[in-house]
């Protein structure tokens, strides 16, 4: 057995040279050691100018096109005159209906400096002649009564009081059609309200030949053209109405608790990144988008800069409140980090271990850790590596 105890340690010893030999060197990485910090945070997020409110124009008359007053791109203000009608026919119209009105006015006129006074007149006469009659027929009857003269006088006389009754009666009708409330003088009346109604429809299709813009806005697009025919219900353009340009973005529904309505951002849009305006949060969405984890936020743009167009792309960066003493990593440090179980690499012992951790608010392409790992511990940053690996890290 000693005879073999020699043999057995140069074994063991070349064994030893062998796995030494063989063994993989560490490989250098670089590493990132985990220290709490006050970190300001922001919110980046990308998005698009929403386009302004569109209204489409149309006639509400049919009629032949005389001329188009705006081309394409042309600035509108409220009331410009976009589209004009033919006219002609419309005029007339007009014209005839203010004929009619004038008739009607006539006729009223007339009922009441005319036929009035004398109607007027007829009822007086005619009241007079009653009296006359009958003083008449008193007389008759007395006459009769002292055998002055005879029954058929009488019956003369009660006759023509009858027939200054029956004339009296006639008169006030006649002057009653004629005064205020009476029928003559109310369809006289209702004749110059029409009129004055016929007159007004009349004037409105006028104006409807004369289509304005309503509100000002800019021309995007013009389907008519000179000679063509308007109708209700057909598209002759399409205006963009001025107004507030608004950004709609959506945000990591865990950056939610970093934004606030009224915070201002720094936008720009991706076309001139230079070109830097602000952007006021005006609207959080109250539900989240499950599909994609988002939040949907919109901003205002006071001061809109001149190269901002409907449907570009922007980015915006709304800042959020100060976080005190909070471990945080650089997002390519994390992996997996949009799934349900993001790791990490940490040296421990000069091996690579891999850490389930548990991620937080992302600002500033920083990550909150919130479990997981501790301060002080080395993450490895370097990406090529694998769990179990000897590292070893570069200063």
């Amino acid at each position: 057995m000693r005879r073999f105890l020699p043999l057995l340690i140069l074994a063991l010893l070349a064994a030893a040279v062998v796995f030494f030999v063989a063994r993989p060197k560490p490989v250098s990485v670089q590493l990132l050691v985990a220290t709490p910090a006050d970190i300001q945070t922001s919110v980046v997020a990308s998005g698009r100018v929403l386009p302004p409110a569109r209204v489409d124009i149309g006639s509400t008359i049919t009629g032949r096109v005389e001329a188009v007053r705006v081309r394409e791109g042309a600035r509108v203000a409220v009331d410009d005159v976009l589209v004009e009608l033919e006219q002609r026919e419309l005029e007339a119209a007009v014209a005839q209906a203010r004929a009619a009105l004038k008739r009607a006015q006539a006729r009223v006129s007339s009922v009441d400096t005319l036929a009035l006074p004398t109607a007027v007149a007829a009822q007086q006469q005619a009241q007079a002649n009653l009296a006359l009659a009958e003083r008449e027929a008193q007389r008759a009857r007395e006459l009769l009564a002292k055998g002055f003269v005879s029954q058929s006088r009488v019956d003369d006389a009660e006759r023509q009081l009858e027939v200054a009754r029956g004339a009296l009666a006639s008169a006030r009708a006649q002057s009653g059609a004629q005064t205020t409330g009476g029928a003559e003088a109310q369809q006289a009346q209702s004749q110059r309200v029409e009129a004055e109604a016929a007159l007004q429809l009349a004037q409105a299709k006028l104006a409807q030949a004369l289509i304005r813009a309503p509100a000002a806005g800019v021309v995007l697009e013009r389907l008519i053209e000179p000679g063509d025919i308007a109708q209700p219900g057909r598209r002759m353009m399409t205006l963009a109405l001025d107004g507030a340009v608004r950004l709609i973005v959506q945000v990591d529904e865990k950056n939610l608790p970093l934004i606030k309505a009224g915070a201002v951002a720094t936008a720009a849009a991706d076309a001139f990144p230079n070109e830097r305006f602000e952007a006021i949060v005006n609207y959080i969405s109250p539900g989240i988008d499950a599909a994609r984890g988002t939040v949907e936020l919109r901003l205002d743009v006071p001061k809109p800069p001149a190269l901002l167009k409907s449907d570009m792309t922007v980015a915006i960066d709304v800042p959020g409140p100060l976080l005190k003493n909070t471990l945080m990593l650089p997002a390519e440090a994390i992996r997996q980090l949009q799934t349900d179980a993001p790791w990490v690499l940490v040296e421990r012992d000069g091996v690579a271990e891999r850490v389930p951790v548990k991620t937080g608010l992302q600002t500033q392409g920083r990550v909150v850790i919130s479990d997981g790992i501790r301060a002080g511990e080395r993450v490895i940053l370097s990406r090529d590596i694998e769990a179990g690996a000897r590292v070893r890290g570069r200063e």
